[in-house]
């Protein structure tokens, strides 16, 4: 009788041990289409690293130096680091070949939104996975697109709870926002645009809410747009599954509004922090799918 193994799992890095990294690494360490051989940093005392090494995930200090050592160990590499940073990391990443999955808002190359074109990204060498702001609100405002004929100006406000919010996610605020307005702008087609990030210190944390909202009310079809909100809610929820719309499509004057909060799965902060659930899930999304590719 002959004996059929399973293959083996992708085998990813991870650069960046803050809040976005380790709650990443948790997730990994969840999949049984991933294992993180390495996850580096700067900080040997990091929470993270300290998690990472309780959890038997080979560690190192080196940073991004770790892994081109190991380059040939490595099929995926995720940054959780910071703009600059990443910038950085990619120049010494690209010559290896090896792909490579920004969850930082560097914004060096391809634009990736699961929800909008997973499909369209697993030949990339390089993806911006955005913001996560960007990954909560950009699928919903191409649902508003989608239903207009034309919309002039659409506009982001995400709230995240303060203690979620990082100090390489505070030194990259305006990119944050560049990087949220340039995938709006790529994914909807929309002539004007505006992000607003409002980090809230409330606590208990604030669950992260994001609101979408167009001035295009005469031009959209509100039916229509509520059904494909509810198709594009199913979507997202298939990888986010925390992810759920609070306030359908409603209009008021010429402006029409979507609700969106995004609750996390408490891996790594509370459920409230649902900004790093997002682009950690969908980064988690990539690299499951190029696993199952691999796989068939």
């Amino acid at each position: 009788m002959s004996t059929r193994t399973s293959p083996e799992p992708l085998k990813v890095a991870i650069v960046g041990t803050g809040n976005i990294g380790t709650d990443l690494l948790l997730k990994v360490g969840a999949s049984p289409l991933l294992e993180c051989v390495l996850f580096a940093g700067r900080r040997a005392g990091s929470p993270g690293i300290q998690l990472a090494e309780r959890h038997g995930v080979p560690t190192s200090v080196a940073g991004i130096d770790a892994v081109t050592a190991r380059a040939e160990h490595i099929d995926l590499v995720f940054d959780a680091t910071s703009a600059d940073d990443a910038t950085r990391h990619w120049s010494v990443v690209a010559p290896t070949g090896l792909p490579f999955v920004d969850l930082t808002p560097a914004h060096l190359g391809k634009f990736c939104v699961p929800a909008l074109n997973l499909d369209d990204c697993l030949d990339e060498q390089y993806l911006s996975m955005v913001t996560c702001g960007g990954q909560a609100a950009v699928p919903m405002a191409h649902c508003m697109a989608e239903a207009a004929d034309g919309i002039d100006y659409l506009e982001i406000v995400s709230a995240s709870a303060s203690a979620t919010v990082g100090p390489a996610s505070r030194a990259n605020l305006d990119e944050y926002v560049h990087t949220t307005e340039q995938a709006t702008i790529e994914f909807c087609g929309v002539r004007r645009t505006k992000t607003v990030l409002v980090i809230n210190p409330a606590d208990p944390g604030i669950v992260m809410r994001n609101s979408i909202a167009v001035t295009a009310a005469e031009r959209i079809d509100l039916d229509a747009l509520r059904a494909s909100v509810g198709m594009m809610e199913k979507l997202i929820r298939s990888y986010v599954p925390g992810y759920r719309v609070v306030v359908p499509p409603v209009a008021a004057g010429d402006r029409v509004t979507i609700i969106v909060e995004v609750e996390g799965r408490g891996d790594w902060f509370p459920r409230y922090a649902g900004n790093l659930d997002i682009i950690t899930c969908a980064a988690l999304a990539v690299g499951e799918a190029r696993a199952e590719r691999r796989r068939s």
